[in-house]
Parts: C-alpha cells; sequence; structure tokens
C-alpha cells in the first residue's frame, strides 16, 4: 500500500513539473532545427563540397588569354555580386558562408584548381578566431593558409591573400540591440593575423590585399557606414574591396605563374 501511494504522489508531482514547464515558442522551436541540421549538414559534408559540385561540373575550360579568379572565402566573399561588381570579368565565386581555413583547404581542388584560374583571391580567418568549427589558434590559421597557397602555387596558379576585414559593435538588430561582435572576433586577433599575412606575402612575393586599412576607423572599428551588421560588408563597404580587389588582381596576373599546371 506504502508504495502504491508513493507511486501516485511521483507520478503527480511528475505531471505537476511537466505541466509547468513552459512550452518552447515556435521561434525557439525554428531557430534549434536550423542548429540541428547545420550541425548535421556539417557532419555529413564539414567542407561543405556539395554547395557548388553542380556549379563546379558547368564551368568550361579557361578560353585562351582568358584571364580567370577565383574567389575563395567565407560569407563576405558568398555575398558579394561578383558580375555586378567586376561587369564581363571571367570571375568565379567560391564563398560559402561561416567557413574556415580547414574548410577551404579541403575545398581547393574542385572548387578552385579544377576551373584553371591564373589567380586566386583569398579572404579568409574570421570565422576561424570566431571558433566556426571549433577553438582555433592565430598558428593554426597561418598554417592553413600556408598549405591553400601551396596547393595553388603547385597548380601554377598566383595567390593574392587578403587581410581580416576589421568588425565593429557599432550596428544594432531589428529590436534595436546593440550588434557585438567583438567578443568572438577581438580586434587584437585580427590585427595579428593580418601582420601575419602580410609578413608572409612579403616573403613568398605574394600580392598582399590590404581591406583592413580601407575600412579600420580610428577606434580600430570597421567604419559604421561600410557594414550593417559590423561584420559583412554592404554595398558601400564592397565599392571599396572592388577597387582594391581589382588592383590585386591586376598585380598578381604580372607576376610569372607559379608551379606547373
Amino acid at each position: 500500500m506504502k508504495r502504491l501511494l508513493f507511486l501516485i504522489l511521483f507520478l503527480t508531482a511528475t505531471i505537476s513539473a511537466f505541466a509547468q514547464t513552459p512550452t518552447p515558442t515556435p521561434d525557439a522551436l525554428t531557430l534549434e532545427k536550423q542548429r540541428a541540421d547545420r550541425l548535421q549538414a556539417r557532419y555529413n559534408d564539414f567542407a561543405n563540397l556539395a554547395r557548388y559540385a553542380k556549379a563546379n561540373a558547368e564551368v568550361k575550360p579557361p578560353a585562351n588569354g582568358e584571364n580567370r579568379v577565383v574567389f575563395l572565402g567565407d560569407s563576405i566573399t558568398d555575398s558579394w555580386k561578383l558580375a555586378e561588381y567586376f561587369p564581363n570579368q571571367p570571375y568565379i565565386n567560391r564563398g560559402i558562408s561561416g567557413q574556415t581555413t580547414p574548410q577551404m583547404l579541403l575545398r581547393m581542388q574542385p572548387d578552385v584548381v579544377a576551373h584553371k584560374p591564373k589567380v586566386m583571391v583569398l579572404l579568409a580567418g574570421t570565422n576561424d578566431i570566431a571558433g566556426n568549427t571549433g577553438p582555433s589558434t592565430l598558428e593554426y590559421i597561418e598554417g592553413n593558409i600556408r598549405s591553400i597557397t601551396e596547393v595553388a602555387h603547385a597548380n601554377g596558379i598566383n595567390v593574392v591573400l587578403a587581410s581580416v576585414t576589421p568588425i565593429s559593435d557599432y550596428n544594432k538588430n531589428a529590436k534595436g540591440e546593440p550588434i557585438v561582435q567583438s567578443v568572438r572576433r577581438p580586434p587584437a586577433q585580427i590585427l595579428a593575423l593580418n601582420k601575419w599575412i602580410k609578413d608572409y606575402c612579403e616573403e613568398k612575393g605574394l600580392v598582399y590585399l590590404d581591406y583592413f586599412t580601407a575600412t579600420v576607423d580610428d577606434k580600430g572599428f570597421l567604419k559604421a557606414e561600410l557594414a550593417n551588421d559590423g561584420l559583412h560588408p554592404n554595398a558601400e563597404g564592397y565599392k571599396i574591396m572592388q577597387k582594391l580587389a581589382a588592383e590585386a588582381i591586376a598585380k598578381a596576373l604580372k607576376k610569372k605563374q607559379k608551379g606547373v599546371k
């Protein structure tokens, strides 16, 4: 009888506690499902090779004299409408939002080398600093950039290495709340990585594409008018980047090609 009474009390308490547990809102459930889907997709295809698989199959070999360029990078590259900013140029966009340097390294063969470009423009590192694919160190990021460069050179591709763009905490979201970027992407780490990239370019004779200097303000932050979230350039930001990228590509095209195709 005592065991039965204990069971009844236990079930009553459990039901009461369950009834008091807040039901997740549809928005919260949606966000959690999106997060789970992203994790599952990363597990199934860490480098997201599937993203450009169909597009890669449709790319034709470069024509004689074609100055083909592949832009490899993360969301800042992914969102860049190259056909709009570089009209009538044989430029291929292979940016993927959220990616880090180890993922880009794995994408080198299908997304860059296979297209036989004369130049590759690499913009990478901000998501490594943010820990998008796990904790990382500057040395680890630098090693991946070295490896990406070496794969390019082994296939006769000249390399343009871009500085990581600055971030800011100036912008606000739709609710009027501050968008804080400096916690996940400390400016000091961006500066340290950019110094290494610049030094590495000088060491290896690469073209250094300095987006940072042209877009940073006197506080060390991304200029407020160049982004809406403190991270991704808006149209005004891309205008500045376009001019700098065009100049860097022109320099790279004049260099003797590395390696052999």
